[in-house]
């Protein structure tokens, strides 16, 4: 079991962004959620990073923070090989309620097709990523008085 200097599962239940990098090469910010020490996107035929992870699912993805007034700078870089796999509207609620909060009510209608839409018809899946690596950094410095 690795260690890390600071609580990987608590900095990545945050409602960060992270961005995602696939052959091409192409990178992407990204809304994520990390649920059962995988990464879920959604994703679907209208974005191009669906095109490209099947053309490859060999995927990197960081997610950072850096606060120059506290020197809290802090990192999680994952590699592995993606996979697309069927959307399910509870974990995509989950998704979408850390970043946009419980009011649906309040969502922006694009965010709120995703639950209601049918996913088989619109095409929306999971881009799944189990990382074959996860390195987590703490890269703090004290700042001066």
């Amino acid at each position: 079991m690795t260690s890390y200097a600071f609580d990987v599962d608590a900095f990545l239940r945050r409602p960060l962004t992270a961005r995602l990098a696939t052959n091409g090469p192409t990178v992407r910010p990204v809304w994520f959620l990390w649920e059962e020490g995988a990464f879920w996107v959604l994703t679907g035929p209208w974005a191009r990073l669906f095109g490209r992870v099947r053309a490859d699912p060999g995927v990197a993805l960081v997610v950072d923070e850096c606060d120059l007034a506290t020197g809290l700078v802090r990192q999680v870089i994952a590699r592995g090989r993606a996979e697309l796999v069927p959307f399910g509207v509870e974990r995509g609620r989950r998704k979408l309620v850390r970043y946009l909060g419980a009011d649906e009510e309040r969502w922006d209608e694009r965010f709120v097709r995703y639950l209601y839409d049918d996913p088989a018809q619109r095409g929306t899946v999971w881009l799944r990523l189990e990382p074959e690596s996860l390195v987590a950094h703490d890269l703090s410095y004290a700042v001066a008085p």
